[in-house]
Protein backbone atom coordinates (compact mmCIF):
# COMPACT_ATOMS: atom_id res chain seq x y z
CA UNK A 1 0.00 0.00 0.00
CA UNK A 2 1.42 3.42 -0.92
CA UNK A 3 2.74 5.42 2.02
CA UNK A 4 1.05 8.66 1.06
CA UNK A 5 -0.94 10.98 3.30
CA UNK A 6 -4.56 10.02 3.67
CA UNK A 7 -6.75 12.03 1.33
CA UNK A 8 -10.50 12.31 1.21
CA UNK A 9 -13.07 12.12 -1.51
CA UNK A 10 -16.32 13.90 -0.84
CA UNK A 11 -19.36 12.97 -2.85
CA UNK A 12 -22.66 14.75 -2.41
CA UNK A 13 -25.82 12.70 -2.69
CA UNK A 14 -28.87 14.85 -2.13
CA UNK A 15 -28.17 16.75 1.09
CA UNK A 16 -25.84 14.10 2.46
CA UNK A 17 -22.07 14.50 2.41
CA UNK A 18 -20.27 11.18 2.55
CA UNK A 19 -16.59 10.51 2.91
CA UNK A 20 -14.40 7.73 1.64
CA UNK A 21 -10.73 7.58 2.55
CA UNK A 22 -7.49 5.97 1.53
CA UNK A 23 -5.76 3.64 3.98
CA UNK A 24 -8.85 3.06 6.16
CA UNK A 25 -7.56 -0.39 7.14
CA UNK A 26 -3.90 0.56 7.59
CA UNK A 27 -4.25 0.37 11.39
CA UNK A 28 -7.36 -1.79 11.89
CA UNK A 29 -6.53 -4.53 9.35
CA UNK A 30 -3.22 -3.98 7.53
CA UNK A 31 -3.43 -7.43 5.89
CA UNK A 32 -6.80 -6.68 4.25
CA UNK A 33 -5.58 -5.74 0.77
CA UNK A 34 -2.85 -8.44 0.61
CA UNK A 35 -5.44 -11.09 1.60
CA UNK A 36 -7.90 -9.88 -1.03
CA UNK A 37 -5.17 -9.77 -3.70
CA UNK A 38 -4.04 -13.29 -2.83
CA UNK A 39 -7.55 -14.75 -3.19
CA UNK A 40 -8.23 -12.85 -6.43
CA UNK A 41 -4.89 -13.99 -7.84
CA UNK A 42 -5.71 -17.60 -6.99
CA UNK A 43 -9.21 -17.40 -8.48
CA UNK A 44 -7.99 -15.85 -11.75
CA UNK A 45 -5.14 -18.32 -12.14
CA UNK A 46 -7.69 -21.11 -11.81
CA UNK A 47 -10.15 -19.44 -14.19
CA UNK A 48 -9.10 -16.26 -16.06
CA UNK A 49 -12.75 -15.36 -16.69
CA UNK A 50 -13.15 -14.73 -12.93
CA UNK A 51 -11.42 -11.34 -13.35
CA UNK A 52 -14.34 -10.10 -15.44
CA UNK A 53 -16.85 -11.70 -13.06
CA UNK A 54 -15.44 -9.91 -10.00
CA UNK A 55 -15.22 -6.60 -11.86
CA UNK A 56 -18.85 -6.99 -12.93
CA UNK A 57 -19.99 -7.72 -9.36
CA UNK A 58 -18.67 -4.33 -8.26
CA UNK A 59 -20.32 -2.59 -11.22
CA UNK A 60 -23.68 -4.26 -10.59
CA UNK A 61 -23.40 -3.38 -6.91
CA UNK A 62 -22.68 0.32 -7.43
CA UNK A 63 -25.28 0.89 -10.14
CA UNK A 64 -28.30 -0.12 -8.07
CA UNK A 65 -29.89 2.45 -5.78
CA UNK A 66 -27.45 5.30 -6.38
CA UNK A 67 -28.38 6.93 -3.06
CA UNK A 68 -26.37 4.21 -1.36
CA UNK A 69 -24.46 2.91 -4.38
CA UNK A 70 -21.63 0.51 -3.64
CA UNK A 71 -23.09 -1.16 -0.55
CA UNK A 72 -22.74 -4.92 -1.24
CA UNK A 73 -26.51 -5.24 -1.62
CA UNK A 74 -25.83 -7.42 -4.68
CA UNK A 75 -24.36 -10.11 -2.40
CA UNK A 76 -27.42 -10.57 -0.17
CA UNK A 77 -29.47 -13.73 -0.49
CA UNK A 78 -33.27 -13.47 -0.41
CA UNK A 79 -34.94 -13.38 3.01
CA UNK A 80 -38.51 -13.35 4.32
CA UNK A 81 -38.29 -9.54 4.33
CA UNK A 82 -37.01 -8.84 0.83
CA UNK A 83 -36.24 -10.36 -2.56
CA UNK A 84 -32.63 -9.50 -3.33
CA UNK A 85 -30.82 -8.55 -6.52
CA UNK A 86 -29.41 -11.96 -7.47
CA UNK A 87 -32.62 -13.03 -9.23
CA UNK A 88 -33.14 -9.74 -11.12
CA UNK A 89 -33.08 -10.37 -14.91
CA UNK A 90 -29.70 -8.64 -15.46
CA UNK A 91 -28.13 -10.84 -12.74
CA UNK A 92 -29.93 -14.20 -12.85
CA UNK A 93 -27.71 -17.05 -14.10
CA UNK A 94 -25.23 -14.35 -15.03
CA UNK A 95 -23.43 -12.87 -12.02
CA UNK A 96 -20.57 -15.04 -10.81
CA UNK A 97 -17.81 -14.91 -8.22
CA UNK A 98 -19.88 -15.02 -5.05
CA UNK A 99 -17.83 -17.93 -3.69
CA UNK A 100 -14.60 -15.97 -4.13
CA UNK A 101 -16.04 -13.09 -2.10
CA UNK A 102 -17.22 -15.59 0.55
CA UNK A 103 -13.69 -17.01 0.83
CA UNK A 104 -12.13 -13.55 1.12
CA UNK A 105 -14.64 -12.51 3.78
CA UNK A 106 -14.14 -15.70 5.78
CA UNK A 107 -10.38 -15.20 5.75
CA UNK A 108 -10.68 -11.55 6.78
CA UNK A 109 -13.13 -12.35 9.57
CA UNK A 110 -10.60 -14.78 11.04
CA UNK A 111 -7.92 -12.10 11.34
CA UNK A 112 -9.90 -8.83 11.56
CA UNK A 113 -13.43 -9.62 12.82
CA UNK A 114 -16.18 -7.25 11.64
CA UNK A 115 -13.71 -4.74 10.27
CA UNK A 116 -13.59 -4.91 6.46
CA UNK A 117 -16.92 -4.37 4.72
CA UNK A 118 -18.16 -6.56 1.90
CA UNK A 119 -18.63 -3.42 -0.21
CA UNK A 120 -14.94 -2.56 0.17
CA UNK A 121 -13.99 -6.15 -0.66
CA UNK A 122 -15.89 -5.82 -3.95
CA UNK A 123 -14.18 -2.51 -4.78
CA UNK A 124 -10.68 -3.82 -4.01
CA UNK A 125 -11.27 -7.16 -5.78
CA UNK A 126 -12.45 -5.28 -8.89
CA UNK A 127 -9.24 -3.22 -8.95
CA UNK A 128 -7.10 -6.31 -8.40
CA UNK A 129 -8.91 -8.14 -11.22
CA UNK A 130 -8.11 -5.35 -13.67
CA UNK A 131 -4.50 -5.10 -12.54
CA UNK A 132 -3.87 -8.85 -12.66
CA UNK A 133 -5.32 -8.98 -16.19
CA UNK A 134 -2.84 -6.41 -17.47
CA UNK A 135 -4.83 -3.25 -16.85
CA UNK A 136 -4.16 -0.14 -14.78
CA UNK A 137 -3.93 -0.07 -11.00
CA UNK A 138 -5.24 2.61 -8.67
CA UNK A 139 -5.52 3.22 -4.96
CA UNK A 140 -8.99 2.22 -3.80
CA UNK A 141 -10.84 4.55 -1.47
CA UNK A 142 -12.44 2.60 1.36
CA UNK A 143 -14.77 3.11 4.30
CA UNK A 144 -17.97 1.85 2.67
CA UNK A 145 -20.44 0.04 4.89
CA UNK A 146 -22.81 -2.77 3.94
CA UNK A 147 -26.52 -2.38 3.31
CA UNK A 148 -29.22 -3.94 5.46
CA UNK A 149 -31.46 -4.77 2.52
CA UNK A 150 -31.54 -5.31 -1.26
CA UNK A 151 -34.06 -4.78 -4.04
CA UNK A 152 -34.76 -6.97 -7.03
CA UNK A 153 -36.89 -4.20 -8.55
CA UNK A 154 -34.10 -1.63 -8.22
CA UNK A 155 -31.62 -3.98 -9.90
CA UNK A 156 -34.10 -4.72 -12.70
CA UNK A 157 -34.70 -1.03 -13.37
CA UNK A 158 -31.18 0.37 -12.89
CA UNK A 159 -28.80 -1.88 -14.78
CA UNK A 160 -28.17 -1.18 -18.49
CA UNK A 161 -29.50 -3.88 -20.81
CA UNK A 162 -27.32 -5.47 -23.53
CA UNK A 163 -29.66 -4.18 -26.25
CA UNK A 164 -29.57 -0.56 -25.03
CA UNK A 165 -29.24 2.38 -27.41
CA UNK A 166 -26.62 5.08 -26.78
CA UNK A 167 -29.34 7.43 -25.49
CA UNK A 168 -30.50 4.80 -23.00
CA UNK A 169 -26.95 4.05 -21.88
CA UNK A 170 -26.18 7.73 -21.37
CA UNK A 171 -29.41 8.16 -19.38
CA UNK A 172 -28.62 5.09 -17.24
CA UNK A 173 -25.21 6.47 -16.36
CA UNK A 174 -26.41 10.04 -15.83
CA UNK A 175 -29.08 8.75 -13.45
CA UNK A 176 -26.33 7.64 -11.06
CA UNK A 177 -24.12 10.68 -11.61
CA UNK A 178 -21.78 9.42 -14.34
CA UNK A 179 -21.09 11.12 -17.67
CA UNK A 180 -21.15 9.94 -21.27
CA UNK A 181 -17.34 9.72 -21.15
CA UNK A 182 -17.56 7.58 -18.01
CA UNK A 183 -20.00 5.32 -19.84
CA UNK A 184 -17.70 4.76 -22.82
CA UNK A 185 -14.66 4.28 -20.57
CA UNK A 186 -16.39 1.82 -18.24
CA UNK A 187 -17.77 -0.09 -21.24
CA UNK A 188 -14.13 -0.95 -21.85
CA UNK A 189 -14.45 -3.50 -19.05
CA UNK A 190 -15.82 -5.67 -21.87
CA UNK A 191 -12.23 -6.19 -22.96
CA UNK A 192 -12.35 -9.26 -20.70
CA UNK A 193 -15.04 -11.82 -19.95
CA UNK A 194 -17.76 -13.64 -21.80
CA UNK A 195 -21.44 -13.16 -22.62
CA UNK A 196 -24.29 -15.58 -23.25
CA UNK A 197 -25.88 -15.99 -26.69
CA UNK A 198 -29.15 -14.66 -25.31
CA UNK A 199 -27.51 -11.27 -24.69
CA UNK A 200 -26.28 -10.71 -28.24
CA UNK A 201 -28.58 -12.82 -30.44
CA UNK A 202 -30.23 -9.68 -31.84
CA UNK A 203 -26.91 -8.98 -33.59
CA UNK A 204 -27.80 -11.74 -36.07
CA UNK A 205 -31.56 -12.14 -35.63
CA UNK A 206 -32.42 -8.48 -36.28
CA UNK A 207 -30.39 -6.92 -39.09
CA UNK A 208 -31.24 -3.45 -37.79
CA UNK A 209 -29.29 -4.22 -34.63
CA UNK A 210 -26.22 -5.50 -36.41
CA UNK A 211 -24.56 -2.17 -36.98
CA UNK A 212 -26.10 -0.72 -40.14
CA UNK A 213 -23.73 -0.01 -43.03
CA UNK A 214 -20.70 -0.64 -40.80
CA UNK A 215 -21.75 -4.19 -40.03
CA UNK A 216 -19.05 -6.84 -40.20
CA UNK A 217 -21.03 -9.69 -41.73
CA UNK A 218 -18.30 -12.29 -41.28
CA UNK A 219 -18.27 -11.54 -37.55
CA UNK A 220 -22.06 -11.58 -37.27
CA UNK A 221 -22.24 -14.91 -39.14
CA UNK A 222 -19.61 -16.41 -36.84
CA UNK A 223 -21.80 -15.47 -33.87
CA UNK A 224 -24.82 -17.01 -35.51
CA UNK A 225 -22.90 -20.21 -36.17
CA UNK A 226 -21.74 -20.40 -32.55
CA UNK A 227 -25.22 -19.88 -31.13
CA UNK A 228 -27.16 -21.96 -33.64
CA UNK A 229 -25.29 -25.05 -32.52
CA UNK A 230 -26.98 -25.00 -29.13
CA UNK A 231 -30.53 -25.37 -27.90
CA UNK A 232 -29.81 -23.29 -24.79
CA UNK A 233 -28.89 -19.67 -25.46
CA UNK A 234 -28.47 -19.04 -21.73
CA UNK A 235 -25.44 -21.30 -21.34
CA UNK A 236 -23.45 -20.96 -24.59
CA UNK A 237 -21.02 -18.06 -24.28
CA UNK A 238 -18.70 -16.04 -26.50
CA UNK A 239 -15.68 -13.92 -25.61
CA UNK A 240 -16.53 -10.22 -25.38
CA UNK A 241 -13.11 -9.60 -26.96
CA UNK A 242 -12.16 -12.40 -29.35
CA UNK A 243 -8.63 -11.11 -29.95
CA UNK A 244 -7.22 -10.84 -26.40
CA UNK A 245 -10.03 -12.37 -24.32
CA UNK A 246 -8.22 -12.55 -20.96
CA UNK A 247 -6.10 -9.39 -21.25
CA UNK A 248 -7.29 -6.01 -20.03
CA UNK A 249 -6.29 -3.73 -22.91
CA UNK A 250 -7.85 -1.38 -25.47
CA UNK A 251 -8.62 -4.15 -27.97
CA UNK A 252 -12.35 -3.82 -27.19
CA UNK A 253 -12.35 -0.40 -28.86
CA UNK A 254 -10.29 -1.62 -31.81
CA UNK A 255 -12.90 -4.35 -32.24
CA UNK A 256 -15.76 -1.82 -32.17
CA UNK A 257 -14.16 0.26 -34.92
CA UNK A 258 -13.92 -2.86 -37.09
CA UNK A 259 -17.55 -3.86 -36.39
CA UNK A 260 -16.71 -6.69 -33.98
CA UNK A 261 -18.45 -5.55 -30.81
CA UNK A 262 -20.23 -8.53 -29.27
CA UNK A 263 -23.17 -6.92 -27.49
CA UNK A 264 -25.54 -4.62 -29.36
CA UNK A 265 -24.93 -2.05 -26.58
CA UNK A 266 -21.21 -2.20 -27.43
CA UNK A 267 -21.51 -1.79 -31.19
CA UNK A 268 -23.97 1.13 -30.94
CA UNK A 269 -21.17 3.23 -29.45
CA UNK A 270 -19.68 3.58 -32.95
CA UNK A 271 -22.77 3.42 -35.18
CA UNK A 272 -25.38 5.51 -33.36
CA UNK A 273 -23.62 8.58 -32.04
CA UNK A 274 -20.72 10.64 -33.40
CA UNK A 275 -19.60 11.83 -29.97
CA UNK A 276 -19.33 8.33 -28.51
CA UNK A 277 -17.65 7.13 -31.71
CA UNK A 278 -14.98 9.83 -31.27
CA UNK A 279 -14.26 8.60 -27.74
CA UNK A 280 -14.10 4.98 -28.93
CA UNK A 281 -11.66 5.95 -31.70
CA UNK A 282 -9.46 7.88 -29.27
CA UNK A 283 -9.24 4.83 -26.97
CA UNK A 284 -8.56 2.52 -29.92
CA UNK A 285 -5.61 4.71 -30.85
CA UNK A 286 -4.28 5.42 -27.35
CA UNK A 287 -4.36 2.64 -24.74
CA UNK A 288 -2.83 4.89 -22.06
CA UNK A 289 -5.66 7.40 -22.49
CA UNK A 290 -8.16 4.58 -22.03
CA UNK A 291 -6.35 3.29 -18.92
CA UNK A 292 -6.31 6.75 -17.35
CA UNK A 293 -9.99 7.43 -18.08
CA UNK A 294 -11.04 3.94 -16.98
CA UNK A 295 -9.17 4.30 -13.70
CA UNK A 296 -10.75 7.71 -12.99
CA UNK A 297 -14.23 6.49 -13.89
CA UNK A 298 -13.83 3.44 -11.63
CA UNK A 299 -12.85 5.68 -8.70
CA UNK A 300 -15.83 7.91 -9.47
CA UNK A 301 -18.23 4.95 -9.71
CA UNK A 302 -16.82 3.47 -6.50
CA UNK A 303 -17.74 6.68 -4.68
CA UNK A 304 -21.40 6.66 -5.73
CA UNK A 305 -23.34 7.38 -2.53
CA UNK A 306 -21.75 4.80 -0.26
CA UNK A 307 -23.01 4.09 3.22
CA UNK A 308 -20.48 5.47 5.71
CA UNK A 309 -20.25 6.43 9.38
CA UNK A 310 -23.09 4.87 11.34
CA UNK A 311 -25.17 3.88 8.30
CA UNK A 312 -25.49 0.21 7.43
CA UNK A 313 -23.15 -2.29 9.08
CA UNK A 314 -20.03 -4.40 8.58
CA UNK A 315 -21.45 -7.81 7.67
CA UNK A 316 -19.84 -10.94 9.09
CA UNK A 317 -21.21 -12.98 6.18
CA UNK A 318 -21.59 -11.12 2.88
CA UNK A 319 -24.72 -13.10 1.98
CA UNK A 320 -26.74 -12.05 5.04
CA UNK A 321 -27.23 -9.12 7.39
CA UNK A 322 -25.89 -9.64 10.90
Amino acid sequence: MAETPTTLNKTCVGDISVLLQFDVYQESCPVAEPIILSWVQSAISEEPRMAASLLRLHFHDCFVNASQGCDASVLLDDTDNFVGEKTAPPNLNSLRGFEVIDAIKSDLESVCPQTVSCADILAIAARDSVLLSGGPGWEVQTGRRDSLTASKAAATNSLPAPNSSVATLVANFQNVGLTQNDMVALSGAHTIGKARCSTFSSRFLSPGNSGGPDVNMDFVQSLQQLCSGTSDSTTTVAHLDLVTPATFDNQYYVNLVSGEGLLPSDQVLVVEDDSTREIVESYAEDPLLFFEDFKNSMIKMGALGPLTGDSGEIRMNCRAVN
